[in-house]
């Protein structure tokens, strides 16, 4: 048992190897532009190693789709967002969690110039998980619905990237209870807090 257990450690780490390297890769260049050895040599492993998990590129890229969306969804699951309403940053502190648990790999994904495609892809089942679980607990027309989320996730994945790309003299958490109160409460919440 104890050989499995160091067995599938490793596989683990091999997995976040590659997916960092792959990030990594994607914040210098086009997706098209990466090759298997591109991925392999910033995991530092071997051809072999890659294709003993993933069949090519597009697969990694699959699998990192997945995997975001699949925690994001899961923080997602426990929201009681007319609860929660009252007190946002509940909200945002597991989406903090998720992006503290693994910095490196979110800042090349949030750092990506080249691979807008692959981010709006993220972005939109993002946006689905998010509409369906507001949906399920507050009653609102699909169309407001749809601004809200649209204007909430814009806003978030716009203040999330240019925090990646500065030289974060605030922690991710202040930056995350104010976009809380932004999202939640307006410009008005935000000035009402400072008075």
């Amino acid at each position: 048992m104890n050989n499995t257990i160091k067995t599938d450690r490793r596989i683990i780490k091999t997995k976040k190897a590659i997916r960092n390297a792959f990030a990594e890769l994607l914040s210098e260049k086009d997706i098209s532009e990466i090759t298997v050895k591109d991925i392999a040599d910033a995991a530092e492993i071997n051809r072999k190693t890659f294709y003993s998990y993933y069949a090519g590129v597009y697969e990694v890229v699959d699998a990192i789709e997945n995997e975001i969306v699949s925690a994001f969804n899961e923080a997602l699951r426990d929201v009681d967002f007319k609860r929660d309403l009252n007190n946002p940053y509940g909200i945002f502190k597991k989406l903090t969690a998720i992006i503290n648990s693994d910095m490196n790999f979110y800042g090349h994904l949030m750092k990506m110039n080249h691979n807008t495609n692959l981010i709006s892809k993220i972005i939109q089942t993002l946006k689905l998980s998010i509409k369906k679980s507001f949906s399920e607990q507050v009653a609102i027309d699909e169309k407001t619905l749809n601004l809200v989320v649209d204007y909430a996730v814009a806003g978030m994945v716009t203040v999330y990237q240019s925090w990646f790309n500065s030289d974060r003299t605030q922690s991710i958490e202040e930056i995350s209870k104010t976009i809380s109160v932004i999202t939640f409460s307006g410009i008005n919440g935000l000035l009402a807090g400072k008075n």
